[in-house]
Protein backbone atom coordinates (compact mmCIF):
# COMPACT_ATOMS: atom_id res chain seq x y z
CA UNK A 1 0.00 0.00 0.00
CA UNK A 2 1.38 3.41 -1.01
CA UNK A 3 2.40 5.80 1.73
CA UNK A 4 -0.15 8.53 2.39
CA UNK A 5 0.71 12.10 1.41
CA UNK A 6 0.70 14.75 4.14
CA UNK A 7 -1.85 17.51 3.59
CA UNK A 8 -2.65 20.82 5.22
CA UNK A 9 -6.00 22.60 5.42
CA UNK A 10 -6.07 26.41 5.36
CA UNK A 11 -9.12 28.06 6.89
CA UNK A 12 -9.56 24.88 8.88
CA UNK A 13 -12.13 26.13 11.40
CA UNK A 14 -14.63 27.51 8.87
CA UNK A 15 -17.59 25.60 7.45
CA UNK A 16 -15.73 24.34 4.36
CA UNK A 17 -12.59 23.72 6.41
CA UNK A 18 -14.61 21.51 8.73
CA UNK A 19 -15.95 19.60 5.74
CA UNK A 20 -12.37 19.06 4.50
CA UNK A 21 -11.43 17.62 7.88
CA UNK A 22 -14.46 15.33 7.94
CA UNK A 23 -13.83 14.01 4.42
CA UNK A 24 -10.07 13.55 4.91
CA UNK A 25 -10.51 11.32 7.96
CA UNK A 26 -9.57 7.80 6.94
CA UNK A 27 -8.73 8.84 3.38
CA UNK A 28 -6.62 6.18 1.63
CA UNK A 29 -4.26 8.67 -0.07
CA UNK A 30 -4.08 11.70 2.21
CA UNK A 31 -3.07 12.20 5.83
CA UNK A 32 -4.14 15.46 7.48
CA UNK A 33 -0.98 16.75 9.15
CA UNK A 34 -1.45 20.52 9.54
CA UNK A 35 -4.38 22.80 10.26
CA UNK A 36 -4.03 26.53 9.72
CA UNK A 37 -6.39 29.06 11.24
CA UNK A 38 -6.67 32.79 11.69
CA UNK A 39 -4.47 34.99 13.86
CA UNK A 40 -7.18 34.76 16.51
CA UNK A 41 -7.23 30.95 16.63
CA UNK A 42 -3.51 30.28 16.11
CA UNK A 43 -1.87 28.44 19.01
CA UNK A 44 -5.13 26.91 20.22
CA UNK A 45 -6.12 23.30 19.88
CA UNK A 46 -8.55 22.63 17.04
CA UNK A 47 -11.22 21.51 19.50
CA UNK A 48 -10.83 24.75 21.47
CA UNK A 49 -10.91 27.07 18.46
CA UNK A 50 -13.42 25.45 16.11
CA UNK A 51 -17.16 25.81 16.58
CA UNK A 52 -17.86 22.40 15.03
CA UNK A 53 -21.14 22.55 13.09
CA UNK A 54 -21.35 19.07 11.51
CA UNK A 55 -23.43 16.23 12.86
CA UNK A 56 -20.55 13.98 13.96
CA UNK A 57 -17.75 15.11 16.27
CA UNK A 58 -14.39 16.18 14.82
CA UNK A 59 -11.88 13.30 14.59
CA UNK A 60 -10.09 12.82 17.91
CA UNK A 61 -6.63 13.14 16.37
CA UNK A 62 -7.57 16.46 14.75
CA UNK A 63 -9.20 17.79 17.92
CA UNK A 64 -5.83 17.83 19.63
CA UNK A 65 -3.93 19.46 16.74
CA UNK A 66 -2.61 22.96 17.35
CA UNK A 67 -3.71 25.51 14.78
CA UNK A 68 -0.86 27.22 12.96
CA UNK A 69 -0.64 30.95 12.44
CA UNK A 70 -1.34 31.93 8.80
CA UNK A 71 2.24 33.26 8.49
CA UNK A 72 3.88 30.07 9.78
CA UNK A 73 5.55 27.81 7.21
CA UNK A 74 3.48 24.94 5.81
CA UNK A 75 5.39 21.68 5.42
CA UNK A 76 2.82 19.37 3.81
CA UNK A 77 3.25 19.03 0.04
CA UNK A 78 -0.53 19.16 -0.59
CA UNK A 79 -2.59 22.13 0.61
CA UNK A 80 -6.36 22.42 0.60
CA UNK A 81 -7.45 26.05 0.79
CA UNK A 82 -10.78 27.32 2.07
CA UNK A 83 -9.69 30.88 2.79
CA UNK A 84 -12.22 33.63 2.10
CA UNK A 85 -12.34 35.30 -1.28
CA UNK A 86 -10.14 38.39 -1.34
CA UNK A 87 -7.67 36.77 1.08
CA UNK A 88 -6.69 33.57 -0.71
CA UNK A 89 -4.95 34.82 -3.84
CA UNK A 90 -1.50 35.79 -2.59
CA UNK A 91 -1.37 32.96 -0.04
CA UNK A 92 -2.11 30.34 -2.70
CA UNK A 93 0.42 31.72 -5.17
CA UNK A 94 3.11 31.97 -2.51
CA UNK A 95 2.57 28.35 -1.48
CA UNK A 96 2.71 27.23 -5.11
CA UNK A 97 5.95 29.15 -5.62
CA UNK A 98 7.39 27.24 -2.65
CA UNK A 99 6.56 23.93 -4.34
CA UNK A 100 3.22 23.08 -2.78
CA UNK A 101 0.33 21.54 -4.69
CA UNK A 102 -2.54 23.89 -3.87
CA UNK A 103 -6.17 22.85 -4.34
CA UNK A 104 -8.42 25.81 -3.74
CA UNK A 105 -12.09 26.32 -3.07
CA UNK A 106 -11.60 30.11 -3.09
CA UNK A 107 -12.68 32.31 -6.00
CA UNK A 108 -9.56 34.47 -6.24
CA UNK A 109 -7.52 32.53 -8.83
CA UNK A 110 -10.31 30.68 -10.66
CA UNK A 111 -10.45 32.81 -13.77
CA UNK A 112 -6.71 33.33 -14.28
CA UNK A 113 -5.55 32.47 -17.80
CA UNK A 114 -3.22 29.70 -16.64
CA UNK A 115 -5.13 28.27 -13.66
CA UNK A 116 -7.25 25.14 -14.22
CA UNK A 117 -10.84 25.49 -13.03
CA UNK A 118 -11.79 21.85 -12.76
CA UNK A 119 -14.59 19.36 -12.36
CA UNK A 120 -12.81 16.04 -13.03
CA UNK A 121 -15.73 14.44 -14.89
CA UNK A 122 -16.11 17.53 -17.06
CA UNK A 123 -12.69 18.87 -18.07
CA UNK A 124 -9.91 16.63 -16.80
CA UNK A 125 -7.79 17.66 -19.80
CA UNK A 126 -7.59 21.23 -18.44
CA UNK A 127 -4.92 19.92 -16.06
CA UNK A 128 -2.49 20.46 -18.97
CA UNK A 129 -2.59 24.16 -18.10
CA UNK A 130 -0.49 23.37 -15.02
CA UNK A 131 2.63 23.20 -17.19
CA UNK A 132 1.84 26.62 -18.67
CA UNK A 133 1.21 28.03 -15.18
CA UNK A 134 4.53 26.71 -13.91
CA UNK A 135 6.39 28.16 -16.89
CA UNK A 136 4.61 31.54 -16.72
CA UNK A 137 5.14 31.98 -13.00
CA UNK A 138 8.48 30.27 -12.50
CA UNK A 139 7.10 27.53 -10.24
CA UNK A 140 9.61 24.69 -10.01
CA UNK A 141 6.96 22.06 -9.24
CA UNK A 142 4.07 23.66 -7.35
CA UNK A 143 0.75 24.78 -8.80
CA UNK A 144 -2.72 26.11 -8.03
CA UNK A 145 -5.81 24.20 -9.18
CA UNK A 146 -9.28 25.51 -8.35
CA UNK A 147 -12.77 24.08 -8.19
CA UNK A 148 -15.77 26.18 -9.24
CA UNK A 149 -18.43 27.91 -7.22
CA UNK A 150 -20.79 25.46 -5.45
CA UNK A 151 -23.82 26.28 -7.61
CA UNK A 152 -21.76 26.09 -10.81
CA UNK A 153 -20.44 22.60 -10.04
CA UNK A 154 -23.84 20.94 -9.94
CA UNK A 155 -25.15 22.89 -12.92
CA UNK A 156 -22.17 21.99 -15.10
CA UNK A 157 -22.13 18.34 -14.06
CA UNK A 158 -25.71 18.14 -15.38
CA UNK A 159 -24.94 20.16 -18.51
CA UNK A 160 -21.82 18.21 -19.55
CA UNK A 161 -23.50 15.06 -20.95
CA UNK A 162 -26.12 17.21 -22.68
CA UNK A 163 -23.38 19.44 -24.12
CA UNK A 164 -21.47 16.41 -25.41
CA UNK A 165 -24.49 14.64 -26.91
CA UNK A 166 -26.57 17.48 -28.33
CA UNK A 167 -24.75 20.80 -27.92
CA UNK A 168 -26.22 23.77 -26.06
CA UNK A 169 -26.86 27.22 -27.50
CA UNK A 170 -28.47 28.87 -24.46
CA UNK A 171 -28.92 28.08 -20.78
CA UNK A 172 -31.01 29.86 -18.17
CA UNK A 173 -30.71 28.82 -14.54
CA UNK A 174 -32.48 29.98 -11.40
CA UNK A 175 -30.99 28.82 -8.10
CA UNK A 176 -32.46 28.30 -4.64
CA UNK A 177 -29.33 28.14 -2.52
CA UNK A 178 -28.91 26.87 1.02
CA UNK A 179 -27.80 29.20 3.79
CA UNK A 180 -24.68 27.12 4.51
CA UNK A 181 -23.34 28.42 1.21
CA UNK A 182 -22.74 31.71 3.01
CA UNK A 183 -20.55 30.05 5.66
CA UNK A 184 -21.23 30.24 9.39
CA UNK A 185 -23.02 32.11 10.89
CA UNK A 186 -23.84 33.24 7.36
CA UNK A 187 -27.13 34.97 6.68
CA UNK A 188 -28.84 36.34 9.86
CA UNK A 189 -31.87 34.27 10.87
CA UNK A 190 -34.22 37.26 10.74
CA UNK A 191 -33.29 37.70 7.08
CA UNK A 192 -34.05 34.06 6.25
CA UNK A 193 -37.02 32.97 8.35
CA UNK A 194 -40.23 33.36 6.34
CA UNK A 195 -38.20 34.84 3.51
CA UNK A 196 -36.23 34.40 0.28
CA UNK A 197 -33.35 36.74 -0.53
CA UNK A 198 -33.11 37.27 -4.32
CA UNK A 199 -29.46 38.28 -4.33
CA UNK A 200 -26.13 36.59 -3.59
CA UNK A 201 -23.16 38.83 -4.24
CA UNK A 202 -21.30 37.98 -7.48
CA UNK A 203 -22.97 34.57 -7.67
CA UNK A 204 -24.77 35.13 -10.95
CA UNK A 205 -21.65 36.45 -12.64
CA UNK A 206 -19.63 33.46 -11.37
CA UNK A 207 -22.13 30.96 -12.73
CA UNK A 208 -22.27 32.62 -16.13
CA UNK A 209 -18.52 32.89 -16.71
CA UNK A 210 -17.31 29.75 -14.88
CA UNK A 211 -19.69 27.56 -16.90
CA UNK A 212 -18.15 28.81 -20.13
CA UNK A 213 -14.59 28.13 -18.92
CA UNK A 214 -15.50 24.63 -17.69
CA UNK A 215 -17.27 23.57 -20.89
CA UNK A 216 -14.56 25.12 -23.04
CA UNK A 217 -11.24 23.65 -24.16
CA UNK A 218 -7.54 24.11 -23.52
CA UNK A 219 -5.45 24.31 -26.68
CA UNK A 220 -2.08 23.81 -25.04
CA UNK A 221 -1.49 27.50 -24.44
CA UNK A 222 -4.80 29.10 -23.43
CA UNK A 223 -8.39 28.34 -22.50
CA UNK A 224 -11.04 28.65 -25.20
CA UNK A 225 -14.37 29.50 -23.57
CA UNK A 226 -17.48 27.60 -24.65
CA UNK A 227 -19.84 29.28 -27.10
CA UNK A 228 -22.93 29.23 -24.91
CA UNK A 229 -25.22 32.07 -23.83
CA UNK A 230 -25.76 31.98 -20.07
CA UNK A 231 -28.27 33.69 -17.80
CA UNK A 232 -28.35 33.06 -14.05
CA UNK A 233 -30.56 34.30 -11.22
CA UNK A 234 -29.52 33.33 -7.70
CA UNK A 235 -31.62 33.26 -4.55
CA UNK A 236 -30.90 32.40 -0.91
CA UNK A 237 -33.61 30.22 0.66
CA UNK A 238 -34.17 28.91 4.22
CA UNK A 239 -32.62 25.47 3.62
CA UNK A 240 -29.62 24.26 5.63
CA UNK A 241 -27.73 22.30 2.95
CA UNK A 242 -28.37 21.61 -0.73
CA UNK A 243 -28.62 23.97 -3.70
CA UNK A 244 -31.66 23.41 -5.93
CA UNK A 245 -31.53 24.81 -9.47
CA UNK A 246 -34.13 25.00 -12.22
CA UNK A 247 -32.52 24.86 -15.65
CA UNK A 248 -33.76 25.61 -19.18
CA UNK A 249 -31.58 24.73 -22.17
CA UNK A 250 -31.80 25.31 -25.90
CA UNK A 251 -30.08 22.44 -27.69
CA UNK A 252 -28.11 22.67 -30.93
CA UNK A 253 -29.36 19.21 -31.97
CA UNK A 254 -33.00 18.43 -31.28
CA UNK A 255 -33.63 15.80 -28.60
CA UNK A 256 -36.54 14.74 -26.44
CA UNK A 257 -36.63 14.28 -22.65
CA UNK A 258 -36.05 10.52 -22.91
CA UNK A 259 -32.84 11.02 -24.88
CA UNK A 260 -31.63 13.64 -22.42
CA UNK A 261 -32.34 11.33 -19.46
CA UNK A 262 -30.40 8.53 -21.14
CA UNK A 263 -27.41 10.85 -21.68
CA UNK A 264 -27.52 11.90 -18.03
CA UNK A 265 -27.87 8.38 -16.63
CA UNK A 266 -25.11 6.88 -18.75
CA UNK A 267 -22.62 9.69 -18.10
CA UNK A 268 -19.27 8.73 -16.55
CA UNK A 269 -15.99 10.61 -16.40
CA UNK A 270 -12.33 10.11 -15.64
CA UNK A 271 -12.83 9.73 -11.85
CA UNK A 272 -15.14 6.78 -12.48
CA UNK A 273 -12.69 5.25 -14.98
CA UNK A 274 -9.87 5.54 -12.43
CA UNK A 275 -12.03 4.37 -9.51
CA UNK A 276 -10.94 7.33 -7.39
CA UNK A 277 -11.77 7.08 -3.65
CA UNK A 278 -14.17 10.05 -3.57
CA UNK A 279 -15.77 9.46 -6.98
CA UNK A 280 -19.44 8.46 -6.97
CA UNK A 281 -20.27 5.42 -9.06
CA UNK A 282 -22.59 7.65 -11.09
CA UNK A 283 -21.88 11.40 -10.94
CA UNK A 284 -25.46 12.14 -12.03
CA UNK A 285 -28.47 10.42 -10.47
CA UNK A 286 -31.82 10.87 -12.22
CA UNK A 287 -35.00 10.69 -10.14
CA UNK A 288 -38.25 9.66 -11.86
CA UNK A 289 -40.64 10.92 -9.18
CA UNK A 290 -42.53 14.09 -10.20
CA UNK A 291 -41.59 15.96 -6.99
CA UNK A 292 -37.87 15.15 -6.79
CA UNK A 293 -35.09 16.05 -6.16
CA UNK A 294 -35.62 17.71 -2.80
CA UNK A 295 -32.84 18.97 -0.49
CA UNK A 296 -33.97 17.03 2.58
CA UNK A 297 -34.27 13.77 0.62
CA UNK A 298 -31.56 13.90 -2.03
CA UNK A 299 -28.63 16.12 -1.00
CA UNK A 300 -26.69 13.21 0.58
CA UNK A 301 -26.97 10.94 -2.48
CA UNK A 302 -23.67 9.12 -3.11
CA UNK A 303 -22.31 10.61 0.13
CA UNK A 304 -23.05 14.09 -1.17
CA UNK A 305 -20.79 13.66 -4.22
CA UNK A 306 -23.45 13.24 -6.94
CA UNK A 307 -25.69 15.75 -8.67
CA UNK A 308 -29.33 14.69 -8.59
CA UNK A 309 -31.52 15.56 -11.57
CA UNK A 310 -35.28 15.31 -11.93
CA UNK A 311 -38.31 16.67 -13.78
CA UNK A 312 -36.65 16.41 -17.21
CA UNK A 313 -39.32 17.57 -19.62
CA UNK A 314 -40.06 19.67 -22.67
CA UNK A 315 -39.84 23.45 -22.40
CA UNK A 316 -42.09 25.39 -24.80
CA UNK A 317 -39.55 28.23 -25.06
CA UNK A 318 -36.08 26.64 -24.82
CA UNK A 319 -36.79 23.00 -25.64
CA UNK A 320 -35.68 21.15 -22.48
CA UNK A 321 -35.98 21.96 -18.78
CA UNK A 322 -35.03 20.10 -15.62
CA UNK A 323 -34.15 20.46 -11.93
CA UNK A 324 -30.74 19.70 -10.43
CA UNK A 325 -29.78 19.45 -6.75
CA UNK A 326 -26.43 19.03 -5.07
CA UNK A 327 -24.78 19.23 -1.68
CA UNK A 328 -23.08 22.59 -1.59
CA UNK A 329 -20.34 21.94 0.99
CA UNK A 330 -19.46 18.38 -0.10
CA UNK A 331 -19.43 18.08 -3.91
CA UNK A 332 -19.94 21.82 -4.11
CA UNK A 333 -16.81 22.63 -2.11
CA UNK A 334 -14.46 20.41 -0.06
CA UNK A 335 -15.31 17.14 -1.79
CA UNK A 336 -14.74 18.71 -5.21
CA UNK A 337 -11.28 19.89 -4.20
CA UNK A 338 -10.31 16.51 -2.76
CA UNK A 339 -11.48 14.76 -5.94
CA UNK A 340 -9.32 17.14 -7.99
CA UNK A 341 -6.33 16.16 -5.87
CA UNK A 342 -7.08 12.45 -6.22
CA UNK A 343 -7.20 12.73 -9.99
CA UNK A 344 -4.01 14.75 -10.36
CA UNK A 345 -2.21 12.35 -8.05
CA UNK A 346 -3.39 9.42 -10.19
CA UNK A 347 -2.24 11.27 -13.32
CA UNK A 348 1.25 11.84 -11.92
CA UNK A 349 1.14 15.60 -11.37
CA UNK A 350 2.37 15.36 -7.77
CA UNK A 351 5.69 13.63 -8.03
Amino acid sequence: MAEKQDVAVLGATGSVGQRYIQLLEGHPNFQLSEVVGSERSAGKSYNEAADWRLSDAPPTRVSNMILKHPEEPVHSPIVFCSLPGGVARETELKLASEGHYVFSNARDNRMDDDVPLMIPEVNSDHSKAIQVQQKNRGFAKGFVVTNPNCSTIHLVLALKPIWDAFGIEQCMVTTMQAVSGAGYPGVPSLDMIDNVVPYIGDEEEKMEIETRKLLGSFNGNAFQYADIQMSAQCNRVPVRHGHLETVNVKLRKQAGPEEVVEALRSFRGRPQELGLPSAPEAPIIVRDQPDRPQPALDRDAANGMASVVGRVRECPIFGIKFVVLGHNTIRGAAGASILNAEMLMADGYMG
